[in-house]
């Protein structure tokens, strides 16, 4: 993997651009305003992709964030063909995420941890979910908390954002499962969802050591760190 000099110059307009548009977007789920869902949604993990890739930062996080993209777009018809094609992009960005962490060891407690959180959520979820999407959903809720387990290897900011990406997907699993829902639920599952691949990108790129230093196990500049 080679190193990536990235547009220092773009950086600050990329960022605002993206907390823009994330505003926009979680503005029109709480005012109910579709159009502004549909028209926001599509640009938004672009945007963050372009701020990664402005600030340096690795091709596997690109292409997570692009992959995240592309399966926020698939799940934006109501068809279960789209939402499988969805889950498998995201499926794809959580491997180049597990990726990007390298071999690092992750916490054991925090990964038993986990592990316990997603065996109790499936046996209650199983009885509420369609038959044809027990055995997807199970593989994809094993990679996702997989990769929000080791996420910590790139600190605390990575930490939080794989744990909130799991927060984010839960919520959209107990909607299949038909569960009573919050108000204004596709307002949390996105505000979550976006602050998880936010502070993945911030996780990674710090882990690059080119703002607060190079992170246990991170990510650096032409080599994974173990």
């Amino acid at each position: 993997m080679s190193p990536r000099s990235g547009a220092p110059r773009l950086v600050r307009p990329l960022l605002a651009a993206f907390l823009a548009v994330a505003a926009l977007h979680l503005a029109g789920l709480l005012a109910g305003v579709e159009t502004a869902h549909l028209v926001t949604k599509p640009l938004l993990m672009p945007l963050l992709a372009a701020y990664a890739a402005a600030r340096g930062g690795p091709r596997l996080l690109i292409a997570a964030l692009l992959l995240g993209w592309g399966g926020d777009v698939l799940l934006m018809p109501d068809a279960e063909a789209a939402f499988l094609a969805g889950m498998g992009s995201f499926a794809a960005g959580h491997i180049c995420y597990l990726w990007l962490f390298g071999r690092a060891r992750a916490s054991l407690p925090a990964g038993l941890a986990y592990a316990a959180v997603l065996v109790v959520f499936l046996v209650l979820l199983w009885p509420g979910l369609p038959a044809d999407l027990r055995i997807p959903l199970t593989g994809y809720s094993l990679l996702l908390t997989t990769m929000a387990w080791r996420a910590g290897i790139l600190g605390r900011h990575a930490a939080l954002g794989g744990a909130l990406f799991l927060l984010s997907d839960a919520l959209i699993a107990t909607g299949i499962a038909d569960w009573p829902q919050l108000p204004v639920h596709d307002f949390w599952i996105m505000l979550t969802y976006l602050a998880a691949q936010y502070l993945l990108t911030t996780g990674a790129l710090a882990g690059r050591g080119d703002s607060t230093g190079p992170a246990r196990g991170a990510y650096r500049e032409g080599s994974i760190s173990i």
